[in-house]
């Protein structure tokens, strides 16, 4: 499994962070169910904007897939006017993954 890591730094002036959760919850997260591969995500944020995305892949293909269709540009264009920089971008290899039972996505 790899992962994808995506770290952003929203601008809560120009979208509250619920709004930003809200987007991603109805036009991110179904795109990426859509993808082969695809085997979850976890997104994590501060209440100052501060963010961090992780999507799970079954392997390095199927993550570098998304960014070579174009996917991954047109989420992040969903965001790039309210972004106080540029995002930051890395794929892991998961060498370890550990979920507590009953946990809530």
């Amino acid at each position: 499994m790899v992962a994808r890591v995506t770290l952003a730094e929203i601008d809560t002036v120009r979208m509250p962070l619920a709004e930003a959760v809200g987007v991603f919850e109805s036009r991110i997260a179904p795109a990426l169910r859509e993808q082969g591969g695809f085997e979850g995500v976890y997104a994590l944020a501060t209440p100052e904007g501060k963010a961090l995305v992780m999507t799970l892949w079954r392997d390095a293909e199927t993550a570098e897939a998304g960014l070579a269709s174009g996917l991954y540009d047109e989420q992040v264009e969903q965001y790039v006017a309210f972004f106080r920089s540029p995002p930051g971008r890395e794929l892991y290899e998961v060498v370890h993954a550990e979920t507590p039972a009953g946990a809530a996505a």
